[in-house]
């Protein structure tokens, strides 16, 4: 029998891989005690690194189960909340350091996108339920307020099947702009009633089309132009649009498929759902800097530009599975939540 590898130098090793940019083996499960050997890892690069939380936010499967853990957000009180598709518990609450609050939510087969949006001082939530074809507004504790379904006015989609909406962004204005990034690949821009004012995008040649619309957010890091930042998963793209629609710019992320975009101060984080080629069970958290320029790679192989061009990016060391979303918190902590990652609960990256 071989005696087990002593742990300084196992993560000397880990650390030796990150260095070279080698894949450590993935050891597939049902637990976070996958990534023991990861515990005293440092994730990222520059003025952005992290080290594993493994405890944090896990519970008991059998009173709280999730299957994929697929959007979080930090709601106006400092909770950090947790949207999945298990429909014993769609919506799970947590505080910061990962104690379980509450729980809700039975109603949402396909809750896939969350939006949390601060309007009249009270928190309301956006579930984009892609089993549904609907858009859902709640309350922060669940009270559903409105309902956008699928947009027949439109005039682009012949039944509610054809819309499979996964993500909405919320403009200061209160207007509401869909990506409906597993169907038809529109963008459905409404006012705060639910009154649709505008589509563009879709399936098609050319940037200001899209090819898996994943994700959506709004921009406001430039106060006077304040825009839209849509990803293209498939593309290895993230785009941005004029709140009416028009192309602006597009970020080329090579090897970096995309999920959300999110603004926090002035950079924009994005789990990495797939890395490389698309590998399966690959994938990691990007971060770009104010001018859209990838800074760190949690989980990635460090970022090289040559020429003004990004190097193709690959996964490096096996922390992450499927990452689907990223939240950041007060203190710039990430909790990163997973697809079809074992039904996993979310990952926290605290930052050093």
């Amino acid at each position: 029998m071989h005696c087990p590898m002593n742990r300084r130098k196992f993560v000397g090793n880990m650390v030796r891989t990150l260095a070279l940019g080698i894949a450590a083996p993935f050891v597939p499960g049902s637990g976070k005690s996958d990534l023991f050997p990861y515990r005293d890892v440092v994730l990222g690069h520059g003025d952005f690194k992290y080290r594993i939380d493994m405890d944090w936010g896990a519970l008991d499967p059998s009173f709280y189960p999730v299957n994929d853990c697929h959007e979080m957000v930090q709601d106006s009180m400092g909770r950090i909340v947790l949207l999945t598709n298990h429909t014993k518990n769609n919506v799970i609450i947590y505080d910061r350091s990962g104690k379980l609050l509450e729980v809700w939510g039975t109603d949402f087969p396909g809750a896939h996108g969350l939006t949390l949006n601060v309007e009249g001082g009270e928190d309301f939530l956006y579930i984009s339920d892609n089993v549904r074809h609907e858009v859902i507004k709640t309350t922060i504790d669940g009270k559903v307020v409105m309902t956008l379904p699928y947009p027949a006015e439109s005039g682009k989609y012949a039944s509610p099947e054809a819309y499979i909406p996964t993500e909405t962004a919320i403009a200061p204005n209160g207007d509401i702009y869909v990506a409906d990034g597993y169907g038809l690949q529109y963008i459905l821009h409404y006012n705060a009633n639910g009154d649709l004012l505008n589509v563009f995008g879709g399936r098609g040649e050319g940037d200001a089309h899209f090819d898996n619309a994943h994700g959506i957010c709004y921009d406001d890091r430039d106060p006077a132009n304040p825009c839209l930042l849509i990803t293209a998963r498939q593309q290895n793209k993230l785009k941005k649009f004029s709140l009416d629609g028009q192309l602006q710019d597009v970020v080329h992320l090579p090897g970096a498929y995309i999920c959300r975009p999110i603004v926090h101060a002035e950079n924009v984080y994005l789990a990495t759902i797939w890395s490389g080629d698309g590998e399966a069970e690959s994938g990691f958290v990007s971060i770009l800097d104010r001018s859209n320029k990838l800074v760190s790679a949690p989980g990635g192989c460090r970022p090289v530009y040559q020429d003004g061009k990004l190097n193709h990016m690959y996964q490096v060391i096996r922390v992450f599975r499927h990452p689907h979303d990223v939240c950041v918190d007060n203190d710039e902590n990430l909790y990163v939540a997973q697809w079809n990652s074992g039904k996993t609960y979310p990952i926290k990256l605290t930052r050093v």
